[in-house]
């Protein structure tokens, strides 16, 4: 079924390409023969337009021929859009270029100025190049809401499976729908992994590609288990169901691997996959300067806050919280209050109104949230006094959520991962849904900001926090 919906996307696309071509070739020459663009046209070499429709209609079939062949209609899962554009730039110039000089100067060497096709080649990328980019904002939106999306079926929910989870979540606009997964592990295969759902053994997959309409298998048992792969394939291929497999090398998960080569000779090494060195010392400088410049401007917001906490109920401005950080080291988390005054003392009574799964502790109206604190909370207004936070080293702007130590108790072993580097004030868990998230996709989250951390990653993070915190979306 997804791959008919491929198709059929591949297809729409070339449609409007071939349109997008040829409105091209006409402004082209709109820009050459009418607003003469650079160099003006004797009237004695005035061409209609009519003249150059074979001209526009070969170089469409060509630069179609062209694009396919250059993967344009085939683009990879999880390419860039620079890529695109790349392919889609270097065809048009082969196109034009061929046109030019097979067509043009082979056949009437003087009918047609060459300036039209100059601009054919600019717009006809510029267009294209818009197209892509309209085309994946739709999509993007599209697959966070669950349409035209890949089923798919994980086969083994290991540190491997964990990875492939995790990175389907962090990127929803890949077109990925994790339906559920299975593993012989009795424990593992009952246990439900936030919203991916626990089914069963590996024995059941013949019924559940019926049952459950699945688009793709991916295997990610450990290399020793070949036979019984060898044997999921075969299964998938007899009922019509694409499958890949994601190799286990002695279950070390594949973004820990390091390849380098000796005169030709692969050898894989084991690095670390956590934030460190040189990389820690420019996150914590960054993290020193912002929160400083942060806490001068923002100091008059912070007095209206704090008188506005103070005439809305009794009680102090600042609300205090012992936290986990880094190594499952303590500190003191500071909020601005949003609840009433004794609301921690009321927190075991409120235990069965809990909304959130796992180890979260969430009530969408929490009857202890003041009226100043509502809208604190919405705006995450609140959070604001975590920049002292940051000061002191005790987190970080961009990191994992600071979990309280009850929360951290009930961690299972994958979870603890999330602890070896500094919280932050925001993170993937935040842009990606905030308090919608279940607490294992959180995790999930977090583990992919640990092991692909970048300084790019950290500002687009915080770009991404900006227009989440101005509509609220997730937060209450």
């Amino acid at each position: 079924m997804y791959q008919r919906y491929r198709k059929r996307l591949s297809l729409a696309t070339a449609i409007v390409d071939v349109l997008l071509i040829n409105l091209a070739f006409a402004v082209s020459y709109w820009l050459r023969y009418e607003l003469q663009w650079f160099a003006e046209v004797d009237e004695a070499y005035q061409v209609p337009y009519q003249a150059f429709l074979p001209i526009s209609l070969a170089l469409t079939v060509l630069l179609l021929i062209i694009y396919k062949l250059g993967g344009v209609y085939n683009q990879p899962r999880g390419g860039s859009w620079f890529d695109e554009v790349y392919r889609i730039l270097t065809g048009t110039a082969t196109g034009i270029i061929l046109v030019i000089f097979v067509i043009v100067f082979f056949f009437r060497p003087f009918l047609y100025s060459r300036l039209v096709f100059f601009y054919a080649g600019v717009l006809i990328t510029t267009f294209l190049a818009i197209s892509r980019l309209l085309l994946r904002m739709i999509l993007h939106r599209l697959r966070k809401k669950g349409l035209g999306v890949e089923r798919l079926l994980i086969v083994g929910v290991g540190e491997v499976g964990r990875t492939v989870m995790r990175n389907v979540v962090a990127h929803p606009e890949l077109g990925y729908q994790i339906v559920g997964f299975v593993d012989d592990d009795p424990e593992k295969g009952s246990m439900n992994i936030g919203r991916f759902q626990a089914l069963g053994s590996v024995a059941n997959i013949p019924r559940l590609l019926n049952e459950l309409e699945i688009d793709e298998v991916v295997i990610t048992l450990p290399w020793m288990y070949h036979r019984k792969i060898m044997g999921i394939v075969a299964q998938c291929k007899r009922q019509g169901v694409g499958v890949r497999i994601v190799p286990d090398i002695f279950q070390i998960p594949l973004n820990h691997l390091d390849v380098e080569y000796l005169g030709g000779v692969p050898m894989i090494g084991v690095r670390e996959m956590t934030i460190s060195g040189s990389q820690l010392l420019f996150k914590r400088t960054v993290d020193i300067v912002v929160s400083l410049i942060g806490l001068v401007l923002l100091f008059p917001l912070f007095a209206i806050i704090a008188l506005a906490i103070r005439l809305d109920s009794p009680g102090p401005v600042f609300f205090r919280q012992v936290r986990v950080g880094k190594g499952e080291h303590l500190f003191t988390c500071f909020k601005f209050r949003s609840m009433r005054q004794g609301a921690d003392a009321e927190h075991e009574k409120l235990l069965e109104q809990n909304e959130a799964q796992g180890v979260f502790f969430k009530i969408r109206d929490d009857p202890r949230v003041t009226r100043v604190g509502r809208f604190l909370r919405r705006t995450s207004l609140d959070e604001l006094p975590q920049l002292f936070n940051v000061l002191m080293g005790h987190m970080s702007l961009v990191g994992p959520r600071p979990a309280p130590p009850y929360e951290v108790q009930r961690y299972q072993p994958w979870h603890k991962r999330r602890l070896e580097v500094a919280p932050g004030m925001t993170g993937l868990w935040q842009v990606s849904g905030r308090s919608e998230l279940t607490f294992d996709e959180m995790v999930l989250l977090d583990l992919y900001y640990i092991e692909n951390w970048s300084p790019l990653l950290d500002l687009q993070i915080l770009l991404k926090t900006i227009p989440k915190v101005i509509i609220g979306e997730g937060a209450y």
